[in-house]
């Protein structure tokens, strides 16, 4: 059993009124089921492009070799405008934050910035690390204020845009926790997710920085292009700092497949491509909005920026367990430190398909 954590803030919860501790191992796919229309996983549901597809494929017949990363690390430094050795790829994001929590052993004041995806804390936590949080406003559309790390923090972790809560901070605002003696790691698995009208790439990311001192980016490639079960991410970051992650990462972390994955997703056919989802995501994510703000008892927080759309409602709960009876899986939100059994994560899908979730969750409402 993980340790609970040390120096929660005092808005946490503490004392004999506090609240239960969360659990930070559940994740989107426990809520999914048979039969169940899945609003809960924040994976893209479509057919594999031919150009990803190919590649992925054509590695199956060539399996008796032991993976080779250099090619796919070339290809995303090359995607980033870094040099390879900036690059440490892994099986999916997860296991950047288990290499993070092992290699930095030594660190004092690791800080956790919440709500956030939970394996961050989680991988700290069984590491034997004692985190503190820091635990962000709802009332204030959970924006990050910089000043509310504390200044000897010396690993702080969170994520942009933020699963749950799909906020997007600033990237000047991220910067500003950057210093000499501290890791700040981003994460950035739902980067391409994100989409800004006259602005080209992605905005807010930080993946191409190399200037600021002790930087360490987590990406994703499982959530737009539906890799989940392939299992690939990568670090950016300095030389020296990805060197010492790279000394606890099994051998051959990366399997042949999700290596060819990882090159073709850093083509330039695969960058427009992903541009062009963000864009058609941004737009069905403003119809999953607009048709929220038209129920009674119903809250967006904020801006959303990503997959997902985080939802406060009284009794959310109850209500996550009647639109399962009724066909639909959503994500739970008090597994998340600092949200609660009022909150809910749905993720966009398209606009039938959203279309029937309010019609269903009108219902479920009412009842």
């Amino acid at each position: 059993m993980r340790d609970q954590p040390s120096g929660v803030a005092p808005d946490a919860g503490t004392g004999p009124a506090a609240v239960p501790e969360p659990d930070l191992g559940h994740h989107g796919d426990a809520e999914v089921g048979a039969g169940l229309v899945d609003l809960a996983v924040n994976v893209r549901q479509a057919p594999l492009p031919d150009w990803l597809a190919g590649p992925i494929t054509a590695t199956l017949t060539d399996l008796g070799r032991y993976p080779d990363p250099a090619p796919a690390r070339a290809a995303v430094a090359a995607r980033h405008r870094r040099h390879p050795n900036e690059v440490l790829l892994t099986a999916g994001a997860a296991e950047g934050f288990v290499l993070i929590a092992q290699a930095l052993r030594g660190v004092r004041r690791p800080v956790v910035v919440h709500p956030q995806f939970t394996e961050p804390e989680a991988a700290l936590r069984a590491a034997g690390h004692r985190v503190e949080r820091v635990l962000l406003d709802p009332a204030d559309d959970f924006r990050l204020d910089p000043d509310r790390v504390p200044a000897d923090a010396d690993l702080v972790m969170i994520g942009n845009p933020t699963n749950p809560t799909s906020v997007l901070h600033p990237a000047r605002t991220l910067a500003a926790l950057a210093r000499p003696g501290r890791v700040l790691v981003v994460d950035e698995a739902f980067a391409d997710t994100t989409a800004v009208p006259g602005r080209p790439g992605e905005p807010e990311s930080l993946a191409e920085r190399r200037d600021l001192p002790g930087l360490l980016v987590v990406r994703s490639l499982t959530k737009t292009w539906g890799l989940a079960g392939l299992r690939i991410g990568y670090l950016l970051g300095a030389p020296e700092l990805l060197s010492r992650l790279a000394a606890v990462q099994p051998l051959w972390a990366v399997s042949t497949p999700a290596l060819a994955a990882a090159s073709a997703c850093a083509t330039p056919v695969a960058v427009q491509a992903e541009r062009a989802i963000a864009a058609e995501l941004a737009a069905d994510r403003d119809h999953l909005t607009a048709r929220l703000a038209d129920l009674p008892g119903v809250r967006v927080v904020g801006r959303p920026a990503s997959a997902f759309v985080l939802l406060h409602l009284p009794g959310a709960d109850r209500v996550r367990a009647a639109l399962r009876a009724r066909g639909w899986a959503v994500r739970r939100g008090d597994t998340f430190p600092g949200l609660g059994p009022d909150w809910l994560r749905v993720a966009v899908r398209d606009r039938t398909t959203t279309d029937a979730f309010i019609e269903v969750l009108r219902e479920t409402m009412e009842a």
